[in-house]
This record gives structure tokens, C-alpha cells and sequence, in this order.
């Protein structure tokens, strides 16, 4: 036999042709991917086929370390990861926010700070997102009904008929039950797989497979950018001091401080539109840059050097660890906020994790999108009857809409409240009261997919609403007129500020240990909630009026009766105008009597440039002023 031309190209060697006819195709294996088969293998019989175009596990560091107490019970508990968690990954100590006070943010010790002393009765982690991510795969794999194909290249995914071109879940094929399925194929390794599957739920991230092919991309109002990276070992911010180990053990401020380590908090050093964070990880930590493209120009910040160097400005305290540190990896956006005008379809197609939405990590709402939204899909994918599917889909397709456009006026209208101490704790106050009674209770009771609990949910949510829009500017212009009209904080001691000295919080805290409730049960829990929830709107309300009028009978039961909340907007001369008419009417100074007893907040008050609005105040109002300092 002669030898082969060596100019020939080598013959190629046939492609293997794999079937494959499986029950949820999941593209993408990042955190939604892995946490969904996760979820669905733990809760059903489905055979789960998993595509991702990238080797798995990561080897490049993933951002997003933070849980909260909706994603840390999802991960932890419904996953079944408790163990892992424990073992491999820091608890977290809560978020704690600072503020450079007077001194300029030179020692930790200077710093203002704001914080919940005691640990959730819900434990929640810092992740390391590579280690979580390689176990979760790890579990999935010991599944016989859990196949990966990773890397992959190629995917093609038709929607069956009624499915591509009907977002709206409302077309003949669906409402006739058409059993017809999807069709993929792609290559993986030397072969090309091709089959059918009964659902499919893109889990791509940003590459957002299904929500570009769909046209379903809406644009998000956040405009923020962010710039992250890791440095070898541990980042101590209790060390960035001149005080040696024992001063700093025997701090007397650790009495309201308590003696959990700080690093273990996902830590948020504020300023005006801009948070820089501190994660701790094993062997590493985690620093971040977010921050409001119109308040911080994006050259100064885009890379990790430029990053610490600008935050080292900002937070003197740094300069004494950071620039020394290694950096281990890094990245960043531009623009991060995600939207999309659909996430759920009752043509059995789904979108989780960044494929849909992602809103900012100041909160880090990531994980709980996640959790939501993973346990929609998962019970859509279990109801096998069309018309149940429907009604479900139109049902859940209202809360994760709901769940995602509760964040936005946070994010989008109020960012630069950041700047301020007061501020910024009269706005998260509200906002993790909202959390705990509108987000955590509903979830570690499972009715999230309880279809007598949501109507009712989406109708209480509805009245929050416009509250929560309203709060959000009426906060934003209070920081703008405070710029104005108040001088600088002046020198004096830090101020510490639990937010569970707000009674509301604490209330809408009791609800973790309110489990096993019906939906019959839960009703009347959501309804004193709401209520609960107006009455800390009212309080924010009447504190920053007597803040910008000086004149502490907005506190009075008159003006506080009057607040409507539905068509707040914040108008100092029309404060002053109402407290004027209380005075005119001899008047009923007396307190307002709240549903629960709200936190002192005299420690914010600052003196003025001038008083712009306010007339003088009557003989009567220093008792009323006194009483609501004793409140």
C-alpha cells in the first residue's frame, strides 16, 4: 500500500450523532443553571439536560458573594446545601454601611456607622461563587437524570409552534395543550447532540440566549457601573487603625457594636451615588466599586489599580492595607441592570439569573431574584396540565415583575441618599421591612406559588407601591435640600445606629419565625405588615418635616394624620404651611400615638444655614419637642 500524500488534509473522522429527548433543557450552568437542576432534581423525576458554551467549573472568580436571608434560606435549605455552606463558606455578619464623619476617614474607629448588632435568625453566607458553583455541580452530577455537556458550541434551539412567536402565553397551540416539543441540537466534544425537550429555561447570563432571540430585552432606568477584584488574604477593617490588638479588642463602642468580627458583614463604605464593598472569602477578599455614572466618572474608577487608588481617596484608611495587597483577578461594567419584558411562558419556556433581570448589588438582590424566580419556574415545570399552566404563568409572571420593580426606585431614583447618614437609614429601614414581611415571610412559607396567597399578596403589594415610589423622591430631594440648607456634620463623636431600634423593623423581623402558615394564615400576617409598613412611612415622613421646618409639631397627631402617602412629595413650604394652620386652631399639640414606638433619631440632627421655611416656634412646642426626644 502507498503512502498517503502528506499534502492531503487527513480524513475526517465521522461525527457521532447522540439522541437526546429529556424533560428541561437548562443553557447556561452559572448559579441560576446549576441552582434550578438542582432544585427540580431534588423535586421531581425530570430528566435534566444542561448546556454551557464554557468549560465547567469556572476558573476565572465570579462576583456575587452575598446572600441575604431569602437566597441564603434557598440556597441553604431548599437546595439542601446547609453542610457545604457551613463547612466552606463564611456566615455573614448582616450588611453594615459607614460614613467618614468629621475626621475625614482616616481610622475605622472615626467612622459613623449604621448596622443590625445581632446575627439573622436566618443564616445567610459570603459564597465563594466558584467553590459553591463546582459542589453544586458536583451534587447534580451523582444524579442519573442530570446530564452536562460543557464546553459546547453550536446551540440551536427551535421553540415549538405557538412558543417562538407567543410571549404572551395565550395562543391557540398553548390553550389546545399542543404536546409538540422543543428542538435543539449543538456540538459537544467530537459529537453532535440533538433532540427534544418539554421545556426550556435559558440560564445563558448577559449572553441572554432566549431574551435576544425573542426580542424580549427591555431597558432598565439604573444606570450604574461597577469595577471588582480580588486580593490575596484577608482585608481586617478593625486593623486600619492606630490602635494596637488590645485597644481594639476593648473598644468601649463594642458595647452597641458587639464582637462579631467586621469583616465577616458584607461592609459598605457610602458616599454621594458610590459604595465600595468588603467581602471576606477563604484565602481572599472581595473589593467592589458601585457607583452612579453621573457622580463618579467612570475613567477614574474602570481598573483595579485606579479603583483603590480612587477609594484610598475617598477612605484614607485603606491606603494603610490595599495598595500593598495582590490582585487575583478582576472585572467590571460599564452598565449592569437588566430587564426584560417577559421572564415565563406558558409555552414552557423560561428565563432565570441575569438572562432576564438584575437590578444593582447594593442589597444584593441577585441571589434572591434567583431563588424567586427559580421557585416559579420549578412549580410551572411540575403542572403538566395546559390549563393550570395558564393560570399559573399569568399569575407569576405578576410577582416576579412585581418582585423585580420593587428595587428600582431604590436604585433608580434615590442612589445619592448614599451620601448621607440620616438619609440612608430612614430609606433602608423601610426597605428591609419591606424585605422581611413582602419578600422572606411569603418565601420560607412557600407561597410564592400558592395561588389562594398571590392574588391577595399582588393586592397589598399593589398599595405598597406608590408608597415606595413616593418615599423614594420624597428621601432623594430631603439629601438635595440638606446639602443646602444644613452645615457639615460637625466634630464629635461617631454615631451608631442599630436599625433594629426601629420597632417596625424588629415587627417585620418577627415573621422568620412564622413558618407552616396556609395562605388562609398568612393573610391577616401580610395585612398587619402593611399596616405596620404605612405607619414607618408616616414616621419618615413627619421626622423629616420637623427636620426641615425645625418645628417638632410635625410630630403632632394632626399633621401625622393628614401625611397622605399616596400623593407624598417632599415641599417644605407646604410643611410649614400645615404646621402653621395646627398652631392657628389652638391647637392639638399632642403626639401622634404610633402603632409602634420609633427610633430616637435626635443623634442626625444638624444645625442650620438658615432656617428657610419655618416660623417661629410657639412657647407650647418645647414641651411637644421634648416628648418626641423621650419618644
Amino acid at each position: 500500500m502507498s503512502e498517503r500524500d502528506a499534502t492531503q488534509p487527513e480524513p475526517m473522522e465521522p461525527m457521532e450523532h447522540i439522541r437526546r429527548d429529556v424533560d428541561v433543557l437548562i443553557i447556561g450552568g452559572g448559579l441560576a443553571g446549576l441552582a434550578l437542576a438542582r432544585q427540580l432534581l431534588l423535586r421531581s423525576d425530570k430528566q435534566v439536560l444542561l448546556v454551557d458554551r464554557r468549560a465547567l467549573p469556572p476558573t476565572k472568580q465570579k462576583v456575587g458573594e452575598a446572600t441575604v436571608q431569602m437566597s441564603g434560606y434557598y440556597y441553604a435549605r431548599v437546595l439542601e446545601m446547609e453542610e457545604h455552606l457551613l463547612c466552606e463558606h463564611y456566615m455573614k455578619y448582616n450588611l453594615r454601611f459607614y460614613w467618614k464623619h468629621s475626621v475625614g476617614g482616616e481610622r475605622y474607629e472615626d467612622l459613623d456607622q449604621s448596622y443590625i448588632r445581632n446575627l439573622s435568625n436566618i443564616v445567610t453566607y459570603q459564597l465563594d461563587r466558584n467553590v459553591f458553583e463546582a459542589e453544586l455541580l458536583r451534587v447534580n452530577l451523582e444524579s442519573p437524570r442530570f446530564e452536562l455537556h460543557a464546553p459546547a458550541a453550536g446551540l440551536e434551539v427551535e421553540l415549538a409552534d405557538g412558543a417562538a412567536g407567543d410571549i404572551s402565553g395565550t395562543s391557540g397551540a398553548v390553550a389546545t395543550g399542543d404536546p409538540s416539543r422543543h428542538r435543539f441540537r449543538f456540538r459537544s466534544g467530537e459529537a453532535e447532540v440533538a433532540g427534544t425537550a418539554a421545556w426550556v429555561v435559558d440560564a445563558s447570563g448577559r449572553g441572554r440566549y432566549l431574551a435576544r432571540r425573542q426580542g424580549l430585552i427591555t431597558e432598565s432606568p439604573i444606570r450604574h457601573g461597577a469595577t471588582w477584584c480580588w486580593v490575596d488574604g484577608l482585608v481586617d477593617i478593625e486593623r486600619l487603625t492606630d490602635l494596637d490588638g488590645p485597644a481594639v479588642r476593648k473598644r468601649r463602642d463594642r458595647s452597641a457594636l458587639g464582637h462579631v468580627p467586621a469583616f465577616l458583614a458584607t461592609n459598605h463604605f457610602c458616599g454621594e451615588g458610590y459604595w465600595f464593598w468588603t467581602i471576606p472569602l477563604h484565602g481572599k477578599t472581595s473589593l467592589g466599586l458601585v457607583y452612579d455614572r453621573n457622580l463618579v466618572p467612570r475613567e477614574e474608577v474602570a481598573t483595579p489599580a485606579a479603583m483603590i487608588d480612587w477609594v484610598c481617596r475617598q477612605y484614607p484608611m485603606f491606603a494603610r492595607d490595599l495598595p500593598g495587597r495582590r490582585i487575583v483577578d478582576w472585572s467590571g461594567f460599564k452598565d449592569f441592570a437588566l430587564d426584560s419584558s417577559q421572564t415565563l411562558s406558558a409555552a414552557r419556556w423560561a428565563m432565570c439569573g441575569e438572562a432576564c433581570r438584575f437590578s444593582d448589588p447594593l442589597y444584593s438582590p441577585g441571589g434572591d431574584l434567583i431563588s424567586v424566580y427559580n421557585t416559579l419556574i420549578t412549580d410551572a415545570i411540575l403542572t403538566e396540565d395546559p390549563a393550570q399552566l395558564a393560570s399559573k404563568v399569568r399569575l407569576y409572571e405578576q410577582v416576579a415583575r412585581a418582585v423585580y420593580d420593587s428595587y428600582l426606585p431604590s436604585f433608580a431614583v434615590s442612589y445619592a441618599t448614599l451620601g448621607d447618614q440620616e438619609t440612608f437609614t430612614l430609606r433602608y429601614v423601610w426597605e428591609l421591612t419591606v424585605y422581611f414581611s413582602f419578600f422572606v415571610f411569603p418565601f420560607i412559607n412557600d407561597l410564592f406559588t400558592d395561588r389562594q396567597f398571590v392574588p391577595s399578596f399582588l393586592r397589598h403589594f399593589a398599595r405598597l407601591g406608590p408608597t415606595n415610589r413616593n418615599l423614594h423622591a420624597f428621601l432623594a430631594a430631603y439629601f438635595e435640600w440638606k446639602k443646602v440648607w444644613l452645615e457639615p456634620v460637625a466634630a464629635g463623636p461617631p454615631r451608631h445606629f442599630d436599625f433594629y431600634q426601629f420597632a417596625h423593623l424588629r415587627a417585620a423581623a418577627e415573621c422568620f419565625y412564622q413558618v407552616g402558615l396556609s395562605a388562609e394564615e398568612a393573610r391577616p400576617v401580610l395585612a398587619e405588615q402593611l399596616e405596620n409598613l404605612e405607619d414607618l412611612a408616616r414616621f419618615v415622613v413627619a421626622h423629616v418635616s420637623a427636620a426641615v421646618t425645625g418645628d417638632p409639631r410635625a410630630l403632632s397627631r394632626e399633621f401625622v394624620e393628614g401625611i397622605d402617602l399616596r400623593r407624598l412629595v417632599f415641599d417644605p413650604a407646604a410643611m410649614a404651611a400645615r404646621i402653621a394652620a395646627i398652631a392657628g386652631t389652638a391647637g392639638d399639640a399632642e403626639l401622634y400615638s404610633w402603632r409602634l414606638q420609633p427610633a430616637a433619631m435626635e443623634r442626625f440632627r444638624q444645625a442650620r444655614r438658615a432656617v428657610p421655611v419655618a416660623p417661629e416656634a410657639e412657647p407650647e412646642v418645647a414641651t411637644l419637642a421634648a416628648a418626641a426626644e423621650q419618644a
